[in-house]
């Protein structure tokens, strides 16, 4: 799988991707990511991005024409089978569209920045808009690093233990997350559920599953 992200501050995505489970999924050749400077397709000397926004009112509006350069360019390179704007407005990101993104081969992010961008990028460059939550943050690079985590994770061969990743919670779409222990059996008089420490499989599987449903329930 291939992502590209467009930002106007990418720095932000280069500390985020430079360890952990995404590098390991970029060091096993299983997601191949490229972070585009956005300025580099700036207007003038100073590689302006931005300009006021018509109408009045404050903040600043990321113009059309440096995020259409650089999408022309790099869907010249290739097609895309998603182009995906972070914005807070947009469809609330779910486990289940991750599911989905798993299957596509080239992704195409665009990280919003300060009031927002043109309407026109939205309108006719982008095919999906997704939001992590109802809340504002200064850009959409957090966003967008939460978005390749969550797709990592589910490629073949990233996580050392695959069968992790099927318990998630969220991954268990009728059940909640069961409660989970381990070491030391007793910390502080709160001790371990003695199933969990009983060996019985079958049991400890039954027991796992009735609290799954309760969570679910209870949520």
């Amino acid at each position: 799988m291939r992502i590209d992200i467009v930002s106007v501050v990418p720095e932000i995505l280069k500390g985020t991707f430079s360890s952990s489970l995404i590098k390991r999924a970029m060091n096993k050749g299983i997601m191949d990511i490229h972070i585009h400077d956005l300025r580099k397709y700036g207007l003038g000397k100073r590689k302006k991005v931005d300009d006021y926004p018509y109408g009045g009112g404050s903040g600043m509006i990321l113009r059309i024409e440096p995020v259409y350069q650089c999408f022309d360019k790099l869907l010249s390179e290739r097609n895309y089978d998603e182009k995906i704007f972070m914005t807070p407005d947009g469809i609330l990101f779910s486990q289940k569209y991750a599911n989905v993104l798993t299957c596509k081969k080239n992704i195409l992010i665009l990280c919003g920045r300060y009031k927002g961008i043109d309407q026109r990028i939205r309108d006719h460059l982008i095919s999906k808009e997704i939001s992590i939550g109802p809340y504002v943050l200064s850009g959409g690079e957090l966003a967008a690093a939460v978005v390749v985590e969550t797709i990592a994770r589910l490629l073949p061969g990233v996580l050392h233990n695959p069968d992790s990743m099927i318990t998630d919670s969220f991954q268990m779409e009728k059940m909640g997350a069961p409660p989970i222990y381990t070491r030391p059996e007793i910390y502080k008089g709160w001790s371990v559920p003695k199933i969990l420490l009983s060996g019985h499989h079958k049991k400890i599987k039954e027991w796992i599953f009735k609290k799954s449903i309760q969570k679910k329930l209870d949520s």
